[in-house]
Order: structure tokens, then C-alpha cells, then sequence
């Protein structure tokens, strides 16, 4: 019996996906809506994203312009964007919070390197509990009977071929945006 690793693979996309998402994020340039994609509030009981409670605007190529539609969710929204660490300066005035992309400097782009450091160590520990996981269903597997010593062993060894792969590929999503904010 061979052992199906289709849910792996599945998962491993999904935190490449993921990753990518949040690398995309990170912009080094003009002042971009998407950096907030994965800014969430808590407002109604609920988790929602700044989207979805605010009007959000460019004022100009360095500064985005949220509005909240309740005067509420004004201090939550500058509380989770400082929370999320995004290299961004936010300050609040009578009709909303205003988003300052600072100019990149050679300090700047060190510092959003780090965040992408951050960002791919943090996809390869969610690859590392999948591959726990799936290891873990593998010794099941054997211990019922479902396949031979050998074969748990040849298994383990191409699940490792596959965590490799997606660990290589998580690194090249790195590196692809670290030489982007480079300007390499």
C-alpha cells in the first residue's frame, strides 16, 4: 500500500498561499490599501477586517486614509495596525486615522527583510506541525497493520523529499520579495 499524500501536499500549498498572501503585504513603495488585507478588529462581537468596518483611501503616494464608519473603531483599527508591525506609522484626527508609508531607507528595507524573515520561519513551523501530523498518521498506519516495516520507512523518507520541497519553496517566496524590497 502506498500512502496517499494528497492531504499534505494540499496543505503545504495552502501555507504557500498563505505566505505569499502576506508577503504581498509588505510593499515598498507607494501607499497600498492591500497592506491591510490581514488587519482584523474586533467590533460586534466579531472578528472583522478593517475592510469591512472603514473606507479606505489613498490621500497621496505615501498616505492612506482610513475613515471608520463607527467613530468606535477608530482606536481599535490604530491599535491592530500597530500591533501587526508593518514597518507603517498611523496617527488619528477628527475625521478618521491616516496610514504614513515612511520614504525606504536603507534602515527600512532592513527592517521589512526581518518582517519577511519572520513571516517564512513562521510558514515553515505551521510545515513542521503538518509534517508531525502526517509522520504521526504514517507510525498509525503501521502499528494497524495497513503497511510493512519497509514500507513505513520508505514513506518517511518521501514525506521528508516533500518537506524539503516545500521548505525550498517557502525560502524562494522569501527571497523573491527580500530582493524586491532590495530594489535588487
Amino acid at each position: 500500500m502506498t500512502y496517499d499524500f494528497s492531504e499534505f501536499k494540499k496543505k503545504s500549498r495552502d501555507i504557500a498561499e498563505h505566505l505569499s498572501k502576506e508577503l504581498s503585504a509588505i510593499h515598498t513603495g507607494r501607499a497600498s490599501s492591500s497592506i491591510l488585507d490581514g488587519i482584523f478588529i474586533e467590533s460586534y462581537g466579531a472578528q472583522l477586517a478593517v475592510q469591512h468596518v472603514a473606507t479606505i483611501a489613498s490621500e497621496d503616494a505615501r498616505t492612506l486614509r482610513i475613515v471608520p464608519w463607527e467613530k468606535a473603531n477608530g482606536k481599535e483599527i490604530e491599535k491592530a495596525i500597530n500591533t501587526a508591525n508593518l514597518g507603517i506609522s498611523v496617527s488619528t484626527d477628527d475625521s478618521g486615522l491616516r496610514v504614513f508609508f515612511p520614504p525606504l531607507t536603507t534602515e527600512r528595507r532592513v527592517a521589512f527583510t526581518k518582517i519577511v524573515r519572520d513571516k517564512v520561519e513562521s510558514a515553515r513551523v505551521t510545515l513542521k506541525g503538518v509534517r508531525e501530523q502526517t509522520k504521526n498518521d504514517i507510525i498509525e498506519t503501521e502499528r494497524d497493520g495497513g503497511m510493512s516495516e519497509d514500507e513505513k520507512t520508505r514513506t518517511l523518507e518521501d514525506l521528508q523529499k516533500f518537506v524539503d520541497e516545500s521548505n525550498n519553496n517557502l525560502e524562494f517566496i522569501g527571497e523573491k520579495k527580500e530582493k524586491e524590497i532590495m530594489g535588487e
